[in-house]
């Protein structure tokens, strides 16, 4: 279903339309996004999500858009909402259709008339515009009401006297104030006639935020609404924006430069539906951020920030598999500009006055992984150069020791943390207790770490620089990893602590030494260690993170934060993690035709998901671990997308140019 169109039919179980969600975004952390009906079923849902310090300080400016056909004296709703005990009004009932392509659009039908809404953003601005389009043969008569919030996107609003939203308006342009001394929101409608109606839409539930276990009902205001008059085929656009300039633009013209934007990302070589749907799925996590006027890549939606680990992986499929050679260098500079003690940031600050947090250890490791396949891909020896010395600085101070005690021990291998410390990605933590803390010597550390050892060699040549003392290193480390994370079993320990200790959990990490571009492991580990991945952990959506038989997995994931983060990396199966399992099948078997069609062929369970589950046009964080389906955390999430186009680029899959 390429088309990411979702027919719903008059008899349609809302149970059925309310999980499936849409996102658009504009290049600076802001978004607009609800579910297909129209109905916010998360607090973090809003038509104009505006970051105040991109890609930060996002804020809730207008919820939604109540919309009504007039007809016959009557007042029909198109819109959904859930209050206490009840959904009213009840306006999907009259929805035909929902499509995501070029843009999210909702297709209605009251008995002979038609009306089809279209909702995008601007790139690079705070605005919001929903157009609705009479789709009839005859004229008909809307009504349009928006509703108004001002909050930080983790909160909820409430009714009070501190807002009042004060409305100085101008023909057909509202400058909205929420409350005394803040900029206006502005809004402006193409036609229609505003009549002023102020209230409160009280109690308003959010589905999504309950099965959370989060607060999810929150008040929403109103100041009035507009009436429209539409002929056939005639348009309306409301303009939502935080910028005055934008009153001007023909929303129009707006769309049709959204158009073109999106055409302008696809390669010429990709020719296929699902590729070109992916790399604009991609395109929406790559930002730029206002601190240092450079681009990064948020992590995921709605609630990620742009974070280390989760940026340089990204990166892979998102900007250097697709050929974005300058984002690319912008995003590792980012981060680069903030290189501290051998360490990048693991999360810049949210809000001005924090300081970046660097609770990483895999995180500056995998900038290394990053270098090496943007020189494969662009082949740029002037950017080694400028990295070259930041990439020894690193290795210096992990040989040296540095912050949370990562330092390299006497065997080679690289040790990080404590019991009460997260510094994998497995970094699920309630309070004080750290669910996965994987101290000690973590076994895709150590196949980062060896494969940073052995790109700065690399690198070092290409300079013509002599990388002796470190290609000698590296051999002491392959033989180490050898050495103690390899059991008899066939498959790599999690964790190895010291001669008496080991976690030997069954985890997805230890495919990362098959995967990565130098392997520990010769071709019979490689099978073994697949053999055991395939057997315990791979499902049709991602592999799953603990073994089911560990007596510590957990089957589900949800309920309240406490639940779910004990959940987190205990069985949850997480999808970016299948790209790697993917790449070490290929390098596995020779990169066969046969390989590329398994890989091909498993990854439909993905793509269905993209198209018709969760986020449309979207791929979600995680799934259940027992039987994943419907998509859990974060509805759209960086790397489980980037991984995708990284294995698809990389093994020329449907119709790209294999590099």
């Amino acid at each position: 279903m390429t088309d990411a169109k979702i027919r719903i039919k008059r008899d349609t179980d809302i149970a059925k339309l309310k999980d499936k969600e849409w996102l658009y975004t504009n290049g600076l952390g802001s978004y607009s996004s609800s579910s297909i009906i129209g109905m916010n079923t998360r607090k973090y849902h809003g038509l104009l999500v505006a970051s105040f310090n991109p890609p930060t300080e996002r804020r809730i400016l207008v919820s939604k858009v109540e919309e009504a056909i007039l007809m016959k004296g009557q007042e029909y709703s198109l819109s959904t909402n859930q209050y206490p005990g009840t959904f009213y009004p009840q306006g999907y009932l009259f929805q035909r259709s929902f499509e995501r392509k070029p843009f999210p659009k909702f297709a209605y039908k009251v008995e002979d008339l038609e009306i089809e809404k279209t909702v995008f953003m601007v790139q690079g601005s705070n605005t919001t515009i929903v157009q609705y389009q009479n789709a009839s043969k005859g004229s008909l008569r809307i009504r349009l009401n928006p509703l108004y919030s001002d909050r930080d996107y983790h909160g909820l609003f409430f009714e009070n006297g501190q807002y009042d939203f004060y409305l100085d308006q101008t023909d057909q342009t509202h400058r909205i104030y929420s409350h005394y001394g803040v900029p206006p929101l502005y809004f402006k409608y193409s036609k229609g006639d505003f009549r002023e109606d102020r209230h409160w839409f009280k109690s308003m539930e959010y589905w999504i935020e309950e099965y959370r276990g989060m607060d999810f009902a929150e008040d929403i205001y109103s100041t009035g609404h507009v009436d429209v008059e539409l002929s056939a085929g005639e348009s309306v656009y409301l303009t939502f924006t935080q910028e005055e300039n934008m009153l001007e633009a023909d929303p129009a013209v707006l769309k049709a430069e959204e158009e073109d934007y999106q055409r302008k990302l696809i390669p010429e070589t990709v020719k296929d539906e699902f590729v070109k749907d992916l790399i604009i799925a991609g395109d929406q996590f790559i930002v730029r951020r206002k601190s240092t006027e450079s681009s990064s890549i948020i992590a995921g939606y709605h609630w990620f920030t742009d974070w280390a680990r989760d940026t340089m992986i990204s990166m892979l499929g998102l900007c250097i598999a697709t050929g974005r050679k300058d984002t690319a260098k912008s995003i590792m500079q980012t981060f680069l500009n903030y290189l501290d003690q051998g360490m990048l940031p693991n999360r810049f600050p949210d809000y001005e006055g924090e300081e970046p947090e660097y609770n990483t250890v895999d995180g500056t490791l995998w900038l290394f992984i990053a270098v090496y396949e943007y020189y494969l891909k662009f082949d740029d020896k002037v950017f080694l150069k400028t990295v070259f010395l930041k990439l020894e600085e690193i290795i210096e101070y992990h040989l040296q020791g540095t912050r949370y005690d990562i330092h390299m021990c006497e065997d080679g291998l690289l040790y990080a943390g404590n019991e009460k410390t997260q510094l994998t990605w497995m970094d699920a933590r309630v309070g004080d207790y750290v669910v996965t803390s994987r101290h000690g010597c973590p076994v895709e550390v150590n196949a980062l770490w060896y494969n940073a050892l052995m790109i700065f060699c690399y690198i070092s040549r290409e300079l013509d620089n002599d990388p002796k003392d470190t290609a000698e290193l590296s051999e002491k480390v392959k033989e180490s990893f050898h050495k103690k994370f390899m059991n008899a079993d066939g498959y790599l320990h999690d964790v190895y602590l010291d001669d008496n200790r080991v976690d030997g959990s069954i985890r997805p990490n230890q495919i990362y030494a098959l995967s990565l571009p130098f392997s520990l492991l010769n071709k019979k580990e490689e099978a073994a260690v697949l053999d055991v991945v395939e057997k315990h952990l791979l499902t049709n959506l991602g592999l799953r993170t603990l073994d089911q038989k560990n007596i510590d997995f957990r089957p589900t994931y949800g309920g309240n934060p406490w639940s779910r983060d004990t959940a987190y990396h205990q069985g949850t199966v997480w999808p970016f993690v299948l790209g790697e399992y993917y790449l070490a099948y290929l390098k596995a078997h020779d990169n066969s035709q046969q390989a590329k069609q398994f890989v091909k062929d498993h990854m439909l369970g993905l793509r269905d998901h993209f198209y018709e589950d969760s986020c449309i046009l979207g791929v979600s964080e995680i799934f259940d671990g027992l039987k994943p389906g419907h998509g859990r955390g974060c509805t759209h999430q960086a790397w489980s997308v980037a991984q995708l186009l990284r294995v698809i680029f990389k093994a020329g899959l449907f119709d790209t140019h294999h590099d």
